[in-house]
C-alpha cells in the first residue's frame, strides 16, 4: 500500500498528525509532513505504508479536510 500527499494543499489542520504517525508537524512552515517520503513532483511526496499501520494511514486520508491525501493499494488503485 502507498500514500501520496500534495503537500501545496495543506492547510495545516494537522488531523492527519492525531490520526497516524506517518505524518507529522511542520509548524514553520504550517503544513504537515509525510516522514520517509519522497518528493516525485510538484511538492507531492510518495511513501510506502508499513505493514499493520494500512488502517491508520486509511483514517488520516480520510480525515484531511482539503483531500491532500491519497491511499493506493498494490494495484495502484485508489482507496481512499
Amino acid at each position: 500500500m502507498q500514500i501520496e500527499f500534495d503537500r501545496d494543499t495543506c492547510i495545516g489542520m494537522f488531523q492527519c498528525v492525531a490520526e497516524w504517525d506517518g505524518f507529522e508537524k511542520d509548524m514553520d512552515a504550517g503544513k504537515a509532513d509525510l516522514v520517509d517520503s519522497e518528493e516525485t513532483d510538484d511538492n507531492i511526496f510518495v511513501a510506502d505504508v508499513p505493514d499493520g499501520e494500512e488502517l491508520d494511514a486509511k483514517f488520516a486520508a480520510r480525515v484531511c479536510p482539503v483531500d491532500a491525501i491519497a491511499v493506493y493499494d498494490d494495484d495502484g488503485e485508489q482507496i481512499v
